[in-house]
């Protein structure tokens, strides 16, 4: 038994869709970041459910490691093959299955990307709204329990996902959830396999809360003279519940990369990036209520988007501030992390962090989801220097140890994968070995993604 047998059975199933071809295995055996390149031994593209849950009980049989796939944007290695194996790569099971306007829900397959969703949605009048900046799936962002920049209003994976459709280590098929809004039935096994990482099993189908789209958006830009400034700002303006659907910190740095990048006109400051969702006369209000407390903490400069083509040019900005940085320094790579604490220890978080990354020298711009107390760096190194990459992961772990210390947690929602794992056991203590229970009640032969999220087999 081994992986040669897996596949050898598996492609007289799939046919043409089980490729061994470098060029296939070589893609899906990169990582975002830092990552070496780890190609899986093969790659399946399964149409259906049936053909999922017959991959995994031939891997099962065989002894052979499984990893799922989906537009393969994870930052802590969690789509690689590190361990060999099948790839099972869902961007054929991309259908939206069932959209249910008047109780507000969703049924899709796991390829779906969030903005093909939000495309089908357009007449209905309703959105997805978790939104992680990259066109991920939504498969992959269930497993990592995404969030991003509206989570400070929506919420994330976590309060999104209503239902699923699992294909477990063992090849068979569950549903978790229902559609109605509350259970008290049970155990939650939708919040079990919600940011599993693959390693309890592959979701093939997710019923998804929507929401409304709103009447009116507005959103808008303001510097800030420090970086404390601006998280004052936002701390005051969650402390009052004010519903700001995304407030976004970029630091100096990633401003002066995007300026860079783009061709923006940014003053080289600190700034917050908002946005307020509602009605046009409760978006007016809402908005003034924010200018009032900006200006309490030296903001200036506000600049106020209504249009939509503008304010998709304000938040194409944002989510393009990743390329931009890595544009700042050509031939890099960057260790992207994030950490997140209690709000009302961000400010001590950042600039502690920024002080770090002074001392050392190492280059990490800082921008993130403020409202949650999240926030990333991104640390552009050299990847043939050892030095620099030394460097960058001690300074990676001790945002992650300053995290820790203030109440915090390793990360916000890049999730764990690898990347993650050696600070697990301080953040949960016994409770990581609960986790490492589950998986060897529900994957006893180690199957599912083996390597990552929980405490490694003997």
């Amino acid at each position: 038994m081994g992986i040669q047998d897996a596949i050898a059975e598996l492609s007289t199933v799939l046919g043409q869709r089980l490729t061994r071809s470098k060029s296939d295995l070589d893609l899906h055996g990169r990582s975002e970041t830092h990552f070496p390149t780890t190609p899986p031994d093969a790659v399946a593209y399964p149409e259906t459910t049936d053909e999922v849950a017959q991959i995994v009980r031939t891997c099962a049989r065989h002894l052979c490691p499984v990893v799922g796939w989906g537009t393969g944007t994870s930052l802590e290695g969690q789509a690689q093959a590190f361990h060999g194996g099948i790839c099972v790569d869902f961007q054929q099971m991309n259908r939206v299955l069932d959209i249910r306007t008047g109780d507000m829900d969703v049924r899709v397959q796991p390829g779906v990307t969030r903005e093909a969703l939000n495309e089908e949605l357009r007449a209905t009048g309703l959105f997805f709204p978790v939104d992680p900046g990259a066109n991920a799936s939504l498969g992959g962002m269930a497993s990592t329990r995404a969030s991003g920049t509206t989570a400070v209003r929506y919420g994330t994976m976590r309060d999104n996902v209503l239902g699923l459709e699992v294909v477990t280590a063992a090849g068979e098929v569950i549903r978790t959830g229902s559609r109605a809004r509350k259970s008290s039935s049970g155990y939650d096994l939708t919040g079990l396999f919600v940011g599993a990482e693959g390693t309890l099993g592959l979701i093939t189908e997710l019923t998804l809360r929507l929401r409304g789209q709103p009447e009116a958006i507005a959103s808008a830009v303001c510097a800030f003279e420090t970086v404390g400034d601006a998280v004052a700002a936002t701390t005051d303006a969650i402390q009052i519940g004010l519903p700001i659907a995304r407030i976004e910190l970029v630091d100096t740095a990633s401003v002066a990369a995007v300026n860079a990048y783009s061709g923006s006109i940014l003053p080289e400051k600190p700034h917050l990036l908002l946005e307020f969702h509602g009605t046009d006369s409760g978006v007016a209000e809402q908005s003034g209520m924010f200018g009032e407390i900006a200006r309490d903490h030296n903001g200036s400069g506000f600049d106020w988007a209504t249009r939509t083509e503008d304010r998709t040019a304000l938040w194409a900005m944002r989510h393009n501030a990743y390329h931009a940085i890595l544009a700042a320094r050509p031939g890099a790579r960057a260790i992207v992390t994030d950490i997140c604490v209690p709000i009302s220890n961000l400010a001590q978080a950042i600039e502690e962090t920024r002080a770090d990354l002074a001392e050392n020298s190492v280059q990490g711009p800082i921008l993130g989801h403020v409202g949650d107390g999240n926030f990333h760096a991104i640390l552009l190194i050299d990847p043939d220097d050892p030095v620099e990459m030394a460097q960058a992961n001690e300074v990676s772990d001790r945002m992650v140890k300053r995290a820790l210390q203030l109440g915090g947690t390793a990360t916000g929602e890049h999730g764990v994968g690898v990347g993650k794992l050696k600070f697990m056991q301080d953040e949960h203590g016994g409770g990581w070995a609960v986790m490492g229970a589950l998986k060897q009640a529900l994957d006893p032969d180690n199957i599912m993604n083996p390597g990552k999220l929980v405490p490694p087999r003997n």
